[in-house]
């Protein structure tokens, strides 16, 4: 019965509260929606391109004003007291979307800068996107600021090192798969690909099982000891690339005397080479923490 009462409790407090927009909170949210969607628009009237890199930027510019939108939209109705109850700690949810916000958003606009900007005037378009692309990049900041050091929310998971780091792992993997070049016809490379594949569609179902609370209590198994057999497997896998990749890609392949980053194969490959060495430092300390049982890590 006690139950009971409390679902209904719960489910009173659920009532449409416009008021939400005109807080400090709700203002920020209207100034990311806004600030995307505008981006989103003047990098379409700018032209398109078939380069993986203004994929990635139209696709940043859709989504995260999309899921600031349905937060907005779930905290106006006041949802997010539900959600709480039956299966998320709603606050760390969110505090973790502004956090991944900010990540990608600021990535594409310093990236957008790099490909699309330039001192010609032709260029002047690119440069009037650029500046809305870090826009919305410091006004995601803000929230962050507002969540971890004016509110001093604590994370549960996803607003914690634990849950950040497999975000950070993701977002630094889909870098790395928007910059593949070269590789065709080299075995050793392609190797190196299913080396980057194989961690990263498990990524986000770990995240999204520790955010759905009573998910993870119905799993038959131990999530932590998977967790941990999961992040082994990924640090040989980058270890691997780590070597390999390097060898096959800059053997006879000198840096160009040339070489813009914008429109230089040889600089994008370095980027991959780059990148795959910040995961393996990423996954090493996850899987370090994680034995320690360190920094809010689950020791298994």
């Amino acid at each position: 019965m006690g139950i009971i009462d409390e679902v209904k409790n719960t489910l009173s407090k659920a009532v449409f509260t416009p008021s939400t927009l005109l807080s400090g909170r709700g203002g920020l949210h209207m100034a990311q929606i806004i600030l995307s969607l505008l981006t989103f628009v003047l990098a379409i009237f700018r032209g398109g391109s078939s380069h993986t890199y203004w994929n990635y930027a139209m696709f940043t510019w859709a989504f995260c004003p999309i899921m600031t939108l349905i937060i907005t939209v779930i905290e106006m109705f006041k949802l997010d007291v539900v959600l709480n109850l039956f299966c998320m700690d709603w606050s760390d949810f969110t505090t973790g979307m502004a956090m991944s916000s900010t990540l990608m958003t600021i990535s594409i606009a310093i990236t957008y800068a790099n490909f699309y900007t330039c001192t010609k005037l032709k260029c002047l378009y690119g440069i009037i996107v650029s500046v809305f692309a870090f826009l919305c990049g410091f006004v995601y900041t803000l929230e962050v600021v507002k969540d971890k050091i004016l509110d001093k929310k604590k994370g549960s998971y996803l607003a914690a090192l634990p849950g950040f780091f497999k975000v950070m792992e993701a977002f630094v993997s889909c870098v790395i798969f928007i910059s593949l070049t070269g590789y065709r016809d080299k075995p050793a490379l392609i190797l190196c690909i299913i080396a980057y594949v194989i961690p990263f569609p498990i990524l986000p179902v770990i995240i999204a099982v520790n955010i759905l609370k009573k998910l993870k209590n119905c799993l038959p198994f131990n999530l932590d000891r998977f967790v941990f057999i999961f992040l082994v497997i990924s640090v040989v896998l980058y270890i691997f690339a780590a070597i390999v990749w390097p060898i096959f890609t800059f053997k006879d392949n000198p840096r160009p005397s040339h070489c813009p980053p914008s429109f230089c194969i040889w600089a994008i490959q370095f980027i991959v080479t780059f990148m795959t060495y910040v995961n393996l430092i990423l996954f090493s300390l996850d899987l370090i923490f994680t034995l320690l049982g360190i920094c809010g890590f689950k020791r298994t």
